[in-house]
Parts: C-alpha cells; structure tokens; sequence
C-alpha cells in the first residue's frame, strides 16, 4: 500500500491510508503548534543538530561540543537544552549534563538499532 503509515502492534505492521493518517494529522496541528511554541529559531537549530549530529558521533554531546560546532554561545545552549528537556519534547541529558537522547536517535543501548543510509548506525529512542 503505497503512501501508507506503517503502525507498529507487536510484531505486526498494519498500514494506516494515507486520508486517514493525513486527517488525523490535520487535526492535531494545531496542539502541536501551540505545545512548540516556546521555540526560538536557536532551539530548532540545537535540536536539529544533536539529532544529526548523535548517529555520526556515537556517543553523548556535551554542551560545550554543541556550542562550539554551532558557534553560540555556551550559557545560551546550556538555556535552550534546559528548555527542551523541561517541555519533555525532544532531549534527555546524563548526568553530565551530555545529550544522551534527542527524539528519534539515542547514544544509550536500546533493543532498537538502526542504520541510516550514509551508513550511520545508531539506537532508536
């Protein structure tokens, strides 16, 4: 089934038509807008760099490496890591104060793996 949504129950995939997802997602814009509100266009950035960033390093990115790579300043990250791990939308930190875990990808040991096509090959959270 082309242009489906694959859901996951056990074992079993069931695919979910696309009007049926595509509706459902329509009516949950507007929840999600509002509960990303809070992000500033940094927030978007850190976030979409620690999770490309988790699957070619491997292992847990501290704040220092986050600001270094996307050339802000370090007490700004560590504020916009605060952020996204208080909503519970995006991050878990160690007790380092690393990024372990950014929805979808995690450097911690989970049953799931997988490997993107560059090749890259990490834990899905």
């Amino acid at each position: 089934m082309k242009d489906a949504l694959l859901l996951g129950l056990g074992r079993h995939m069931i695919p979910i038509p696309r009007a049926i997802w595509r509706r459902q997602a329509v009516k949950a814009a507007p929840r999600v807008a509002a509960a990303l509100g809070f992000m500033t266009a940094e927030h978007h950035l850190v976030r979409n760099f620690v999770v490309s960033e988790l699957p070619r390093v491997g292992k847990p990115l501290s704040p220092e490496l986050i600001a270094q790579r996307l050339d802000l300043p370090e007490t700004r990250v560590r504020v916009i890591l605060d952020d996204l791990e208080k909503h519970l939308t995006f991050l878990f930190r160690n007790e380092q104060g690393a990024v372990a875990w950014a929805y979808p990808v995690t450097a911690d040991q989970t049953p799931h793996r997988v490997t993107f096509s560059t090749g890259e090959q990490i834990y899905a959270a």
